[in-house]
């Protein structure tokens, strides 16, 4: 595919996360997987924007009458997050870091920072809009494929996580709810799907640079937008692999071109009128799990339509695995909460049946009848109940009239195959009004430094401070590489190699080896670790003994003695000089007894056999 022939256009937007409090109020900015201590539950309603038009994302999110249920703690979630009380005082320590990140890219700050609020009532904040502020314009960077500039640096704050989802009911959780998001988006200067991906590799480089960002799985998430000469900007919500990215546009530009393709061969056609016609007389014996399991729920119904010069079209391939009807079937699911839709072009059109729907060629002789089909038609039937059926062959329809548009303008998700799925309509400015709650804010550049870039860091780590390339970039990139940087300052008589594995290569033996949960370890016990060891109160050599007590609970430093490799090869020898003859197991058991809490079973086991290989018995 020539994506310049095609005339491809893409930006990108990157969240990235931010540690220490949260934006609007005190609340650690701490994610949680333990049980909720508290739900309440509510409904939300879209609200007109500063232009007095209501967002039409808003209004569809609003017309699926869904429930929201909100789940909390009581020590990491307050009246803020419940949206039981105004905003506090925005967070100054990740405005700093904007303002860090406004300087890295040569961004315009801007003279006041006007928090607003960003219409959103599809359940993911409690009070039905996000709070977000421009921060800096006009940044730019530089690609192997050119200049890409940079449109906006924002400060906002994250969502609800979603916990699980029903047609009538949506939970969250809001632990993530407040915590402070730099927003960064690029204009559509990027033309080519590497260099889409070069652009998200450098952005994110440069945010992981910054002092006090969160790592980690989650902690950083790029939205692409995508358009194509002829076609429309769709924006690509959640690609989260940046191995993924270039496929992802990719995939999005040939389905634009294949839709302009598809609008050219349908121009003729003359859509015939929207009628929805019951079918459910048909199916009252029917063998299909699928339409009997429909038809048991209350009111449940078969409806059908006609979709006249169809036939061929619903089956038409966009991508691989994706084709039109998947286009209506998006449809249906999001706007109706159906588990999907039956079109003709799924039949095996020689013998007129369907086995993946048990239909044999009497009954879709009847369903054709019915409908009134003709040769060339196609028809698109919906068993579910009635209300959500007619719900969805609307949205189907509608989504057949955009055919002869070309490209809708939509909001869609990342799938990990590379294609997307249809999300919602996109929004637009209508959704945006001034946060009256919180203050203006007048930035200032005075004090503010450049961070070490990531690359710098990890250079310096090998050169100054003798790690290995590999561990040098681990611990740059960790969620341990401040307080890294701190214990190798405080304590320089402990060497930084052993320092970083401590925090990043220990934790993970600590997960595989012994299916504990290294998260368990807070800063201030791996600090009180580093300590006891510079004060000889523990020795190196039972680190992992001591690190797993800690996060069984059992840790008490009177409980070590700090005994050195010949200390520990002395009280051996004894063992051995004692019960000469004894078989290893028993030999390991009497030194694991002596040496309790004074070096680990794998060190004790390592010089046991080292020691009984040399002789010694």
């Amino acid at each position: 595919m020539t994506f310049t022939k095609l005339g491809l256009k893409c930006g990108i937007e990157i969240h990235q996360q931010l540690e220490g409090k949260k934006l609007f109020c005190h609340c650690p900015t701490r994610l949680r997987d333990d049980s909720p201590q508290f739900t309440l539950r509510r409904t939300l309603r879209a609200a007109a924007g500063e232009s007095g038009v209501m967002d039409i994302a808003a209004v569809k999110e609003q017309q699926k009458g869904k429930i929201f249920i909100y789940e909390g703690y009581h020590d990491t979630t307050c009246l803020v997050e419940t949206d039981s009380e105004p905003p506090h005082e925005t967070n100054r320590e990740a405005l700093t870091t904007a303002l860090q990140f406004c300087l890295l890219v040569n961004a315009n700050v801007t003279d006041v920072i006007q928090m607003m609020r960003k219409t959103i009532v599809d359940g993911s904040n409690t009070s039905g809009f996000q709070r977000t502020g421009l921060i800096g314009r006009n940044g730019l960077i530089e690609t192997k494929q050119g200049k890409v500039n940079i449109t906006n640096v924002s400060l906002e704050e994250d969502s609800c996580k979603i916990i699980n989802d029903t047609p009538d009911a949506r939970t969250y959780r809001l632990d993530r709810l407040g915590i402070p998001l730099i927003e960064v988006g690029t204009a559509p200067d990027i033309t080519s799907p590497e260099q889409c991906q070069e652009v998200a590799k450098h952005l994110g480089m440069l945010l992981r640079s910054l002092p006090g960002v969160k790592r980690g799985l989650g902690t950083i998430r790029q939205d692409v937008n995508v358009s194509i000469k002829g076609g429309s900007r769709v924006e690509i919500k959640g690609a989260q692999d940046l191995r993924l990215l270039p496929l992802l546009v990719e995939y999005e530009a040939k389905r634009q071109e294949e839709l302009l393709k598809l609008k050219e061969e349908i121009k003729k056609i003359k859509l015939t009128q929207f009628k929805i016609i019951e079918l459910t007389h048909l199916f009252q014996n029917s063998t299909s799990k699928i339409i009997a399991s429909a038809l048991q729920k209350k009111n449940g119904k078969v409806l059908g339509i006609r979709l006249n010069q169809f036939s061929g079209l619903l089956g038409k391939e966009l991508l691989p695995k994706h084709r039109v009807g998947t286009e209506l079937a998006g449809r249906a699911r999001i706007l109706a909460g159906v588990g999907g839709i039956i079109h003709s072009d799924e039949f095996d059109q020689e013998k007129k049946t369907s086995t993946k729907y048990a239909l044999s060629s009497e009954t879709i002789d009847k369903i054709e009848k019915a409908l009134s089909v003709a040769g060339g038609d196609a028809y698109v039937l919906v068993a579910d109940e009635e209300q959500n059926a007619r719900k969805a062959l609307e949205a189907v329809y509608r989504r057949v009239e955009e055919l002869f548009v070309g490209v809708p303008t939509e909001v869609r998700k990342a799938n990990d195959d590379g294609t997307t799925s249809y999300l919602r309509p996109m929004p637009g400015a209508a959704r945006m009004y001034p946060e009256t709650d919180v203050p203006l804010i007048y930035p200032s550049l005075k004090g503010i430094s450049l961070p070490e870039l990531l690359p710098e860091k990890i250079e310096r780590y090998q050169r100054d401070l003798g790690l290995a390339a590999d561990l040098a970039e681990y611990v740059a990139k960790s969620d341990k590489v401040t307080l890294f940087e701190e214990i190798v300052k405080h304590y320089p008589a402990i060497k930084p190699a052993f320092v970083a594995d401590v925090l990043v290569s220990f934790p993970i033996e600590i997960r595989r080896k012994y299916g504990l949960d290294p998260e368990l370890l807070s800063e201030e016990q791996l600090r009180e670790f580093f300590r006891a060891l510079s004060r000889d109160q523990i020795h190196k050599d039972i680190a992992l003994d001591v690190l797993i007590d800690m996060i069984k609970g059992t840790y008490d430093v009177k409980r070590y003695a700090s005994l050195g490799t010949e200390e520990i090869h002395a009280v051996i020898r004894e063992v051995l000089e004692k019960n000469k003859g004894a078989p290893f197991s028993a030999l390991m058991g009497l030194c694991m007894k002596r040496l309790a809490g004074k070096a680990s079973g794998e060190f004790i086991s390592k010089h046991l056999k080292k020691l009984l290989e040399d002789g010694h018995q």
